[in-house]
């Protein structure tokens, strides 16, 4: 799969999921603008991507500041002059029961994942329909479709962002838009290495038993999801040619949850 010539935004990209779908795209001959409001690690990212022969630039930039965001991608575009994919994976996760949950947290929940959707979504239309492509990746979850105690606002934005990328999906198609959603199982990154003492808690079991029981239990093979795993899922998506294969979700998830 071949992205060569092609300029991508990977928000959240500094570590994690984001980052392997930067190297992704770049092996794959994408620019690849490295998108984080951790400014020291998508500058070490983006560094990364050069010494391996890569093309990568760094953009500090908060997700839910409209600010930010129109001036981040303004930037990207006017210096590779255009913009052909958007991956939207960053966001956050608080794990709280219903009753106990601070509605700024609900919010900031809410918009690290909704707004951030809406405002770059927003952002890098403007430059794909006036050239007449592009690709949309979001970021969804197995929470997309299934819910989970002490996860409310995250598996609500999850089931949110699918509706936002099929509503992309309509409106994009007369413009050769596209806009697909992965939906990753769960995968060892730091954001789901912070759940399992708030689980163990929770649950009143070990951090052991909240991986065997509660985050693998449903799984074909008791195995994590892999970075790996979702960033060759974005990758194709984002080198499907036609509007064939829109307004999609893919659960990349070892069988956790089949379609």
């Amino acid at each position: 799969m071949n992205l060569a010539g092609k300029v991508a935004v990977v928000t959240g990209a500094a570590s994690g999921i984001g980052r392997e779908i930067a190297r992704t795209f770049a092996r794959a001959g994408a620019a690849v603008a490295i998108a984080d409001i951790d400014r020291t690690g998508a500058e070490t990212t983006a560094q990364e991507l050069k010494r391996h022969g890569g093309e990568g630039i760094a953009a500090a930039m908060d997700v839910t500041n409209e600010e930010e965001v129109d001036t981040v991608i303004k930037r990207v575009t006017d210096h590779y002059g255009r913009l052909d994919i958007l991956v939207s994976n960053a966001g956050i996760q608080i794990v709280a029961p219903i009753e106990e949950l601070p509605f700024a947290d609900w919010k900031r929940v809410m918009a690290s994942h909704l707004d951030g959707a809406f405002l770059t979504t927003r952002a890098v239309l403007r430059q794909m329909y006036k050239q007449g492509s592009g690709s949309l990746i979001y970021m969804g979850s197995v929470h997309s479709k299934e819910a989970s105690p002490f996860k409310a606002p995250y598996v609500t934005a999850k089931h949110g962002i699918i509706g936002f990328a099929r509503t992309v999906a309509k409106e994009g198609a007369r413009h050769g838009v596209r806009a697909n959603v992965v939906c990753p199982g769960f995968v060892l990154t730091p954001l789901v290495e912070r759940q399992i003492p708030s689980h163990a808690r929770l649950l009143g079991i070990s951090g052991e038993a909240v991986i065997k029981q509660v985050m693998l239990k449903e799984t074909v093979d008791g195995e994590f999801t892999t970075v790996e795993d979702i960033a060759a899922a974005a990758l194709f998506l984002a080198s499907f040619e036609s509007n064939a294969l829109t307004g999609q979700s893919l659960v990349v998830s070892h069988g956790w949850h089949m379609q």
